[in-house]
């Protein structure tokens, strides 16, 4: 087994800070490093506090990649310090407090957008019970002037997944650390209504300005949102057991700027395709000139 890491400096191209560890072993490294080398865990992680690995780390550790659970967000959950939220949305709470003393004008976003996916819905905060903690919905109900308060026990799926990738995506405006370098979420679009993905969309949309977004998703409809374009859209196939990645092929994108078909209407007919050629020649590169690909 290989670790190798190396950073280079926008400010001093020529000045490189790097380590290589093979088979347990620290082979070389351009400072002195006497941590200690656990065979379970990467060798980052124990350089973490030198200076010059220490962003790295920071980056790696801050991205959040999300496959939310309504069912944990639904549970009382324990008060968490953590920077990020958690993969299934456990400590959704904290966060949106969080959110709230930190990050008013995210928190905003958050509940405007909330407010088009989920019609009626009028705010969101923390309430705790006892030791425990659990999110709070206002939301409009008919014949009442004042929103009444629901819990997050006695809202929808689609709602709680709604709620949770939209934190998820504007995490990362805390005034003090928390910067989250990238978001990952899979299928966004599950248990919401169709309807509701563009929003949605606009919402990922508007993220990418703060933040790296990577979204996967099957949903005709997230995409034929009139902002996505083909250089968003990345497609993915599995071939011979390897997943294939890549920039859809030519055919699609001449479509695409031909206006013949929207992104939605080419997945739907299946000719969303990574492209061959470009896919081909990378692995061309690969074998040719053989590189390391930093951690």
């Amino acid at each position: 087994m290989r670790e190798f890491c190396q950073i280079t400096e926008r400010e001093a191209p020529f000045s490189k800070h790097f380590y290589d560890v093979r088979g347990g072993k620290l082979q070389a490294a351009s400072r002195d490093l006497t941590s200690a080398i656990e065979p379970d865990r990467l060798y980052l992680q124990a350089v973490s506090g030198v200076p010059e690995f220490r962003p790295i780390y920071d980056a790696l550790t801050h991205m959040g990649f999300y496959n939310l659970n309504p069912e944990r967000i639904r549970d009382l959950q324990e008060p968490d310090p953590a920077e990020v939220l958690s993969r299934d949305g456990r400590n959704l709470a904290s966060i949106l407090k969080r959110l709230e003393g930190q990050a008013p004008e995210a928190k905003k976003r958050i509940e405007e957008y909330l407010e088009v996916v989920v019609p009626g819905v009028r705010g969101v905060g923390l309430k705790a019970l006892g030791p425990k903690e659990t999110v709070e919905f206002r939301q409009v109900v008919p014949g009442d002037d004042y929103p009444w308060h629901f819990l997050a026990a006695n809202m929808s799926d689609g709602t709680l997944r709604a709620l949770g990738v939209l934190v998820a995506l504007f995490q990362g405006a805390f005034e003090r650390g928390g910067r989250v370098p990238l978001v990952g979420v899979e299928e966004p679009e599950v248990a919401l209504h169709p309807a509701a993905t563009n929003a949605l969309a606009g919402a990922i949309l508007e993220a990418t300005m703060r933040t790296q977004v990577l979204v996967t998703s099957h949903s005709p409809d997230l995409l034929d949102n009139p902002r996505v374009t083909s250089d968003n859209i990345l497609a993915v196939v599995s071939e011979n057991g390897e997943t294939v990645i890549g920039q859809i092929d030519e055919a699609a994108r001449e479509s695409l700027k031909k206006q013949l078909y929207t992104p939605g209407e080419l997945l739907r007919i299946q000719q969303i395709e990574p492209d061959r050629r470009l896919f081909l020649q990378s692995v061309r590169q690969r074998t040719l000139f053989p590189r390391e690909i930093p951690v």
